[in-house]
């Protein structure tokens, strides 16, 4: 790889393209750089050979038609800026229907790592001290702010969680953009959760973007199950489409779609040699219990005696904690549960149908649609462990994909073309 640093002007003249061009490209997207100051941007040499390799025959041609030629330039990629991104689950689906992304942002290193490996630059910063000014303008803004505060698998503190009211800082920045678009994912919890003067958390958020800015949005929000969008897996979430009012449109769900070849048994067959089929052992304790559970079965096929003393008080008075059903192993015939970041077999179905393991971090990411080229780090006892965590924390691939396909026809497509 060669990476020698290049001027926009030396650029200009490798390319036969005018310098404002090649600004253009770089702001479009089209051709990677970094800044080095307010106006002042280096360019290695390899970047410059990929845009060549990934633009058509004649390279002044099409550069010329970006600039000059205003059919060329509707049918450019629309914008994408994406806060909160995590590892990239749902700007690859993104990626994959059409959108350019032209900024990404999130503060966990893991995700961060990832998604540079993937997806290119991210912004690490926490939001909190990112100016508006340091993000492009976008066609589009996605979010997925934090769903801890309200999961139902955790303390459900809410907006009284200060990750609760990151997704003020979302609205701080689509009040400066007004992108033509705006999405938010989040957990089924949101829809019961109390702002703090007692309104439902989702209609403050549905006020707040319909009346932004004397513009507004047309929003719409909807509890959708990922299975029904080509996830092999039954996972729940919310999600808050906004179409900028002046557009005069309202978005609509995309139909649901088949859930043949769902079933564990149709994603389980990692091809030998695929990046990232390792697992994270369970503990000797747990690899006891599992190995009295048969496939489709949990904890409650496991002998009293081979229970950890505190599941045996919870066997003990199972009325009082609501009969849980921990150690769920989902049989090769059934659609999996929930992935969850902490992959832990109390709160998520992460044990292999047949074998007495974790699914290993492909597995995963399988169930959570990432292809098989989409890479993670699993080169240590930590990074294997951080993989799930950035993994479960992923919106699913298809899911975004088939909303993101839905965005881009109803609004960004010109019919009349």
């Amino acid at each position: 790889m060669n990476t020698e640093l290049l001027t926009v002007s030396q650029t200009a003249t490798y390319l036969k393209l005018s310098e404002k061009t090649v600004r253009r490209l770089i702001s479009n997207g089209s051709l990677q750089a970094s800044k080095v100051s307010n106006r002042s941007w280096r360019i290695r040499a390899c970047d410059i050979d990929s845009y060549i390799n990934n633009t058509s025959n004649s390279i002044v041609e099409s550069s010329a038609a970006v600039q000059t030629n205003k059919s060329e330039t509707k049918s450019q990629s629309p914008r994408l800026v994406s806060l909160f991104s995590g590892c990239g689950g749902l700007d690859c689906g993104f990626k994959a229907a059409g959108f350019n992304i032209v900024w990404a942002n999130d503060f966990d290193s893991d995700a961060q790592a990832v998604y540079k490996l993937n997806l290119g630059e991210i912004d690490g910063r926490d939001i909190l001290t990112v100016s508006e000014d340091d993000i492009p303008n976008a066609d589009i803004i996605t979010a997925g702010f934090p769903c801890q505060p309200f999961s139902n698998a955790g303390n459900r503190k809410g907006v009284h969680d200060s990750r609760g009211m990151l997704y003020k800082e979302c609205l701080r920045i689509i009040r400066t953009k007004m992108p033509k678009v705006i999405l938010f994912e989040n957990v089924k919890g949101l829809l019961s959760t109390k702002y703090i003067d007692g309104r439902n958390l989702v209609d403050v958020i549905v006020d707040d973007l319909s009346s932004m800015s004397d513009v507004g949005y047309n929003v719409v929000y909807q509890l959708v199950n990922a299975s029904d969008y080509g996830v092999p897996q039954n996972r729940q979430r919310v999600l808050f489409v906004g179409i900028r009012k002046d557009l005069n449109k309202t978005f609509v769900f995309p139909q649901k779609q088949s859930k043949e070849h769902l079933a564990l048994r149709c994603i389980l067959n990692v091809p030998e040699g695929t990046p990232n089929n390792v697992d994270w052992s369970f503990s000797p304790q747990a690899l006891d219990m599992i190995a009295h559970i048969p496939e489709g079965g949990s904890w409650k096929d496991v002998p009293y005696e081979h229970l950890a003393p505190r599941f045996k008080r919870i066997r003990d008075d199972m009325r009082r904690y609501h009969s849980p059903n921990f150690y769920r192993r989902f049989s090769r015939d059934e659609i999996c549960g929930t992935m969850t970041a902490s992959a832990q077999p109390e709160n998520c179905g992460i044990i292999h149908p047949t074998e007495d393991r974790r699914f290993t971090v492909r597995e995963v990411a399988r169930i959570q649609t990432f292809p098989d080229d989409f890479v993670f780090i699993t080169d240590t006892p930590k990074n294997i462990t951080a993989m799930y965590k950035v993994i479960g924390n992923a919106v699913p691939v298809n899911l975004a994909r088939a909303v993101a396909t839905a965005i881009m026809e109803q609004v960004f497509i010109d019919k009349d073309e």
